[in-house]
């Protein structure tokens, strides 16, 4: 488990008993349901082996600024907590420090938001050292703003020297401005890992093979499908953020000899910005993809507000404007639909042409997804006349791959061709030959 320290973070143990709260706040609309949120925040809590023991949703019609709910509200929770022996608060909600410290005080418990929660389950599932950086970054955005919170040694001035602080210096403004130092070199270090990861990204536009992301809300069965078409044993568990680091293997289409596909970290309602701000790096992957895949779990009852909050995300990296890559989307888990509503989905896919509906875990509709990947990845092609000296064997390799040849003649010492290729692949062609 990766517990964060001191500084006001908490630290979350495996098997701790908890209470969950969930509010209802006047901006939070209709999109999603109570029970949902209850489930979808209990499932947080398991994925990192926290026992829910307890749980309640609030009506909060005014939102306290010292403590969120109602001091009614507050007085069940703690009763409740005292009553099931529950050491910590879970809440889901943002809340601000002075509203964790109040809820604290009240509760006689540890108290975790939303945003603090994910952080936890991000920072057990990173398992690179990117990963790790991206999670610690998240996490220091996220405790700088906690070092209001009333810890004694956050009021001793000290004196000294050097870059241990000047004199006069309180603690606290020390310990911000470490953690404003580390958050630097953890942003360096990320600025270099971006750098390389371009340079590969540009090594892969002049190679002949493009790219596919999957994205979609977590536990919607990205790693499960990815597993199905690569043939790998990437993990895959019926778990909240089962995948955080990327992963990418070769897989072969209708008409294309190679194609890479990249498993991406599942998106949740209410993503906390330090989390997008810090895996912008990671994303970087996705916003470079020639096809987004967008997976869906149309058996969870909140399907289409995952659907929404999906999009929200992709159009905080950019990814709803003109020029982004195209999408479809495959409709997962049709093997838990019957009857009815199983024939009302079918239908629905049936009249769009950018749905593929499909089950990762037998297996049905895949090859139809294939089908239609590929036929996404050309779709806009138009023909191009190429010459090409006849000893570019690389080049030519490169058309043949990359697009449809429709025709090759040999005139003396070059090469004329025929290429049918997607406006991207023309593009990277032309990058290609100027390179």
């Amino acid at each position: 488990m990766n517990n964060f320290d001191g500084n006001g973070a908490i630290e979350v143990a495996r098997g701790e008993r908890a209470i969950l709260v969930v509010p209802e706040l006047p901006r939070d609309g209709a999109r999603r349901s109570v029970d949902a949120r209850l489930d979808e925040a209990a499932g947080l809590a398991e994925a990192i082996g926290i026992a829910v023991v307890g749980s309640r949703a609030f009506r909060v019609r005014t939102v306290r600024p010292a403590s969120l709910l109602g001091k009614g509200q507050v007085e069940e929770v703690a009763d409740l907590a005292r009553e099931k022996d529950a050491k910590l608060l879970i809440v889901d909600a943002a809340l601000t420090p002075v509203q964790q410290k109040t809820l604290e005080d009240e509760a006689k418990t540890k108290v975790i938001d939303r945003t603090g929660l994910i952080l936890e389950i991000f920072g057990e599932r990173a398992a690179t050292a990117e990963g790790r950086l991206q999670v610690e970054l998240a996490h220091l955005d996220y405790q700088a703003g906690r070092l209001v919170r009333s810890w004694t040694h956050l009021e001793r001035q000290r004196g000294g020297f050097g870059f241990l602080g000047g004199p006069g210096e309180t603690q606290i403004e020390a310990d911000r401005r470490m953690i404003r130092d580390r958050m630097a070199r953890i942003r360096r270090e990320l600025d270099q890992v971006k750098r390389t990861r371009s340079l590969h990204r540009d090594r892969r536009q002049r190679a002949p093979w493009p790219v596919i992301a999957l994205v979609g809300y977590t536990n919607a069965g990205k790693s499960t499908l990815f597993n199905r078409l690569t043939g790998e044993d990437v993990f895959a568990q019926d778990l909240l953020f089962a995948t955080l680091d990327p992963t990418m293997r070769d897989i072969r289409l209708p008409g294309f000899d190679k194609v890479i596909l990249s498993d991406t970290v599942g998106f949740v309602s209410d993503l906390p910005t330090e989390l997008i701000a810090a895996f912008r790096a990671t994303l970087e992957e996705v916003r470079s993809a020639d096809l987004l895949v967008h997976v869906r779990d149309v058996a969870h009852p909140d399907s289409e507000a995952q659907r929404d909050d999906v999009a929200d995300v992709l159009a905080s990296l950019d990814l709803a404007e003109e020029g982004a890559p195209p999408r479809i989307e495959a409709w997962n888990k049709i093997d838990l639909l019957t009857g009815d509503e199983r024939e009302r989905v079918l239908g629905e896919a049936q009249r769009r042409d950018d749905v593929v509906p499909i089950s990762a875990i037998t297996g049905d509709g895949l090859d139809e997804l294939r089908q239609a990947m590929a036929v996404r990845l050309r779709s806009g092609e138009e023909v191009h006349q190429i010459r090409l000296a006849a000893g570019d064997g690389g080049k030519i390799a490169w058309l043949h791959s990359r697009g449809k040849v429709l025709d090759q003649r040999m005139d003396e010492d070059q090469v004329e061709l025929s290429v049918r290729l997607s406006p991207d692949n023309w593009a990277r062609f032309q990058a290609l030959e100027s390179a």
